[in-house]
């Protein structure tokens, strides 16, 4: 992902057609270590094509795909089993956070006029 990051840049920056050199000089400006397979790979891929016909290529592709998310729930009833130590393990946690925040609360080890 990096690779095509550093290939948009370029694009974006106003060179039609990047080498790795450019790519490379992109990674490097912020300290990534540069793999030739994956540059040489990435612009074999986008060499000669629209950078923007090959994103609305990608949106198309991607409105396809189901989101992440939905949680299927049976007819029968409730999700969570009846009974049993899942409340119990659901208060402690209710507990727990409320612990923590009191604790965030402290002066850290020193105070205003100290």
């Amino acid at each position: 992902m990096r690779y095509v990051a550093a290939y948009l840049l370029a694009v974006l920056g106003g060179n039609e057609s990047p080498s790795s050199k450019d790519l490379k000089k992109i990674l490097d400006s912020v300290g990534i270590e540069t793999d030739d397979e994956r540059v040489n790979k990435v612009i074999s891929e986008l060499n000669g094509k629209n950078i923007e016909d090959v994103i609305a290529q990608g949106n198309s592709k991607l409105a396809s795909m189901p989101a992440g998310g939905a949680v299927a729930v049976s007819s029968g009833g409730s999700a969570a089993p009846a009974g049993g130590p899942a409340p119990a393990a659901a208060e402690e946690k209710k507990e727990e956070k409320k612990e923590e925040s009191e604790e965030s609360d402290d002066d850290m080890g020193f105070g205003l006029f100290d």
